[in-house]
């Protein structure tokens, strides 16, 4: 039996869908793992490739974790601690707490999940809209399972909430500047977690409950040129080039889990190369311990042996899914920094 040979309007077809596919997968960038992304020259950096580091192996991170004492980040890195804190001034917060009727004071101690990322982007840094990622549009885009809606100042709790006022800048008032994005953002937790989460609710007596959402208040807002700190943020990129301009989202108010967390990109103009721009991306969550020493009570129930906190958060439990806050931090960071990353190459 004789086999036709493809008609050529096929053949056109077939080549067409070839290249419409062959370009969008050389657009992706993918991730490569580094001890330190400042210590990597901007020249040694390849297309198309975000080098990340959580530091999970320094010295001052916890083994099982990775993280780190919110108080030994402080010490040993003074310049971060000084740039991605919820402000300069920042310090493990004081609180009140009521044993036996009484209330006295008690300070969160924190941990800190410090992640650093780094790529090129193929277009000069003047040349970037940072405003862009000012909207909601935009954030949704980069996670659409998170919702988010506009707030006002007014609406800030750590404004208004006396509970909360351990998270009031000192310095300034959150979302008080015009070109501010105030917002407040509702993620469902997702898999099994929300079911597990309704089980460890009915067993714990008493206490707080734990909620099957985060939700959180943060401000995004594009660093006007006159607050930029050229050498102090040429210092924390390691980069000997002006900074042509920051992107800062700081969460102020989280339900739970966290107390504050700070994301900032930071674009440079490419040292030797003029038609390119470096972006060097930070992000901080600040991880309250007490919630990382819930061991013993979900251990010694079989059924929840797998939604240990730490293990969870972390991403190295089985009721760890999809690819937001439900996947753990350093899945959620690294795609949310890889959708940062193929929007401003764009």
């Amino acid at each position: 039996m004789r086999t036709l040979p493809l008609r050529r309007p096929c053949l056109i077809a077939l080549a067409a869908l070839l290249l419409s596919v062959i370009p969008s997968m050389a657009e992706v960038f993918r991730m490569e793992e580094v001890s330190s992304v400042t210590a990597v020259a901007p020249e040694r950096i390849k297309a198309k490739t975000i080098l990340v580091s959580d530091h999970a192996g320094d010295k001052i991170a916890d083994g099982d974790t990775g993280l780190m004492r919110f108080e030994d980040w402080a010490r040993e890195r003074p310049q971060q601690k000084r740039f991605l804190s919820l402000f300069p001034s920042y310090a493990e917060p004081l609180i009140k707490v009521s044993v036996h009727g009484i209330e006295k004071p008690y300070t969160e101690k924190l941990h800190v999940y410090v992640v650093e990322a780094r790529f090129l982007i193929g277009k000069p840094a003047d040349a970037i809209d940072l405003d862009r990622f000012a909207s909601l549009e935009v954030l949704e885009a980069i996670d659409p399972s998170i919702k988010h809606r506009r707030i006002t100042a007014d609406q800030v709790r750590p404004h208004r909430d006396p509970q909360s006022a351990h998270n009031r800048n000192p310095d300034r008032r959150w979302c008080g500047a015009p070109q501010s994005l105030c917002i407040e953002s509702r993620y469902p937790l997702e898999g099994r977690i929300p079911v597990g989460i309704r089980l460890a609710n009915k067993l714990e007596e008493g206490g707080r409950k734990i909620s099957e959402f985060m939700e959180f208040q943060s401000e995004i807002r594009v660093i006007p040129p006159s607050e930029i700190d050229q050498a102090g943020l040429a210092g924390l990129t390691n980069i000997e080039a002006p900074v042509a301009g920051v992107l800062e989202q700081t969460l102020f108010d989280v339900n739970q889990v966290m107390q504050f967390g700070k994301l900032m990109a930071v674009l440079q103009p490419h040292p030797s190369d003029g038609t390119k721009s470096v972006a060097t991306v930070f992000m901080v969550l600040g991880i309250e311990t007490d919630v990382l020493q819930q061991k013993k009570e979900f251990a010694s129930i079989p059924v929840l042996r797998n939604l240990i906190p730490v293990q969870v958060l972390m991403g190295k439990s089985s009721f760890n899914t999809g690819n937001s806050i439900s996947a753990g931090l350093p899945r959620y960071v690294r795609n949310r920094i890889r959708s940062i990353a193929e929007m401003l190459d764009k």
